[in-house]
C-alpha cells in the first residue's frame, strides 16, 4: 500500500495493519476489497454507486462506441497532451466507474489516485485494476475528506462531479489544498445560463424522483425509454426540437456520443435519465461564480469557458512570495 494515504482529520501519515489503514493516534480505516475506505459505504452519493455498479462498462471506451467519447472529452476539458503527464502524480476526484481512470492509465504513464464517494470505486476497480496496479491507487471517500497531503498532486482532475455535492464552493476548496504549487485543477459542471437553465422536466420531476427507491426509478426509466427515444426524435424530426427540454429522457442530439448502434443508445439513455433525476443533489452554477470560487480558495483561473456542452474551469494554485502554498 502506497504511503501517501493520510488521515484526513488529523492528517497523520497511515500505515497498513491486516486489512486496515491505521495511525498511532487511534485512526482505523478498512481496507475492503483491496480498496481503502474513509467513509460509510451508504452515503448521499449511494445512487451513483447503484448506476455504475450496474453500468460500469457503459461509458468505457471501446470498439463500437465511435470516436473515443471518454478519451476525447478528457483531453478536451483538461487542455492536457499524453506526453506531457509522463510521471506525474494526478488525483481524481469522483471517479465513477472509471471511463476517465481508463483514459489516463491507458494513454500516459502518470500515477493515478483515483477517488468517489460512492461504492461505484468498485466498478472502477473491476474496469481498471488490472490495466496498471503500480500506477492505480483506488480509495472510497468524501471530496471534503480526501485522504491525501494537502500539495501533494501535479494535476487534480474532477469532472461530472460537483453538482452533485451538497456544497459547491467548499468542494472547489478542497481540491485546490491538494493540489502542489502552481499545480493544475480542472473541473467541469453544469451552468445556470438564464432563467430557463431548470424550466425542464428534470429540476420539474427531481423532487419527486430523488426520493423514489432507486430499484423503482431505474424500472420505470427502462419500461418506456423505447417510448421517450420515440418521441424526442418526432420532435426533432417535425421541427420541435426545443420542446425535447420538458421529455423525461436525455437529450440525445446534445449528450450522447455518435455512432451508438440502437442497443447502446437505449443503454446511454437509461443511464444518464437515471443520472438526471436520481441524485440528492444538483446544483448548477453560474460560470463567474465558479471563478471567483477558486480565487477565494487560493488558485487562479487560465480558462473558464464551454467544451462542447460543459462549462470548463482550468486554474493553478498560488503560492505566496515565501514559495509557500496559499490558503
Amino acid at each position: 500500500m502506497n504511503p501517501i494515504y493520510v488521515n484526513p482529520a488529523t492528517g497523520h501519515l497511515l500505515r497498513v495493519v491486516d486489512d486496515a489503514l491505521v495511525d498511532d493516534a487511534g485512526g482505523n480505516f478498512p481496507i475492503v476489497g483491496g480498496i481503502p475506505r474513509f467513509c460509510e459505504v451508504e452515503n448521499y452519493a449511494s445512487s451513483f454507486g447503484h448506476q455504475w455498479n450496474k453500468f460500469q462498462g457503459t461509458q468505457i471506451d471501446r470498439e463500437g462506441v465511435g470516436g473515443e467519447p471518454s478519451k476525447v472529452r478528457f483531453f478536451a476539458e483538461t487542455g492536457w497532451r499524453p506526453e506531457e503527464l509522463a510521471g506525474l502524480d494526478i488525483l481524481e476526484v469522483g471517479s465513477g466507474a472509471g471511463r476517465f481512470s481508463r483514459v489516463v492509465l491507458e494513454a500516459t504513464t502518470a500515477n493515478l489516485y483515483s477517488v468517489d464517494y460512492s461504492s461505484a470505486i468498485e466498478a472502477n476497480w473491476r474496469n481498471n485494476g488490472a490495466i496498471a496496479p503500480d500506477r492505480l491507487h483506488l480509495s472510497q471517500a468524501s471530496i471534503y475528506d480526501l485522504p491525501f497531503p494537502d500539495g501533494r498532486f501535479d494535476k487534480v482532475v474532477c469532472l461530472g462531479v460537483l453538482q452533485h455535492t451538497p456544497d459547491f464552493e467548499a468542494s472547489i476548496s478542497s481540491l485546490v489544498r491538494k493540489a502542489r504549487p502552481d499545480g493544475e485543477i480542472v473541473v467541469d459542471f453544469y451552468e445556470i445560463r438564464g432563467f430557463w437553465t431548470k424550466l425542464n422536466a428534470k429540476y420539474l420531476l427531481r423532487p419527486v424522483t430523488r426520493r423514489m427507491s432507486q430499484e423503482r426509478l431505474l424500472s420505470l426509466i427502462d419500461r418506456h425509454a423505447d417510448r421517450l427515444i420515440a418521441a424526442s426524435r418526432l420532435l426533432q424530426r417535425i421541427g420541435l426540437g426545443m420542446l425535447r427540454r420538458f421529455l423525461p429522457v436525455v437529450d440525445i442530439y446534445g449528450t450522447l456520443p455518435a455512432g451508438l448502434s440502437e442497443d447502446q443508445l437505449r443503454e446511454w439513455v437509461v443511464l444518464d435519465t437515471f443520472d438526471m433525476f436520481s441524485p440528492a443533489y444538483d446544483n448548477p452554477q453560474r460560470l463567474k461564480d465558479v471563478e471567483k470560487m477558486f480565487e477565494r480558495a487560493g488558485a487562479t483561473v487560465r480558462f473558464a469557458g464551454h467544451i462542447d456542452s460543459a462549462a470548463v474551469v482550468r486554474a493553478v494554485r498560488r503560492k505566496t512570495e515565501t514559495g509557500e502554498l496559499s490558503e
